[in-house]
């Protein structure tokens, strides 16, 4: 008897095989058939379950960010605001092998979106998430004299820029952890 095939099994195969690609060529280089070929199938099965690239490219960055949010909630149930922010910031940061890769696609992402806009939507909605959870966080745990979502914000914004350092190897992993902790200690104090 035939094995089922699970559709957004085989979407997830072919997301990754697309990472793997991206993070290697960029994603402009990189087409229906490149996946196909570096997932081992064929190009008629790759738009059997993917139209274009951009429906592929958009379904692999969600799946970077369910990847993300599910290795966070995965982490020990923390005790504080700021150990639950500060491990979810961890799981951004490319401080591992794949979170190198999820960090290419994003940046490769970032900046195929920024000439067809229209892609950019499903990234614009998991940063205000994030931003919405770490604001959120700031508040429970009482930070003052900080505007909640601006400090948000700027975690955000320190991560990415982190995260940038990071893959160009301008920052050793330790190093930009404790940047990160430096920030953690300002907003939420030295506890």
């Amino acid at each position: 008897m035939a094995r089922r095939v699970d559709p957004h099994e085989r979407r997830e195969l072919l997301a990754d095989a697309l990472m793997r690609l991206a993070a290697e060529r960029g994603l402009e280089a990189v087409s229906l058939r490149h996946v196909a070929a570096e997932a081992g199938v064929s190009t008629g099965m790759v738009q059997h379950y993917f139209r274009t690239k951009d429906e592929m490219m958009t379904f692999a960055l969600g799946m970077v960010m369910d990847r993300i949010r599910r290795r966070s909630q995965a982490l020990s149930v923390p005790a504080t605001p700021r150990e639950l922010v500060r491990g979810l910031l961890l799981q951004v940061l490319p401080l591992d092998e794949t979170r190198r890769l999820e960090n290419h696609v994003v940046l490769a992402f970032l900046a195929y979106a920024a000439v067809k806009p229209a892609l950019a939507s499903g990234l614009r909605e998991s940063a205000a998430e994030m931003r919405t959870f770490l604001a959120d966080q700031l508040r429970a745990a009482g930070a003052d004299g900080v505007g909640h979502e601006q400090a948000a914000a700027g975690l955000l914004a320190l991560v990415d820029g982190l995260g940038l350092q990071l893959l160009s190897r301008q920052y050793a992993d330790e190093d930009a952890v404790a940047a990160l902790d430096a920030q953690l200690a300002l907003l939420f104090g030295r506890r």
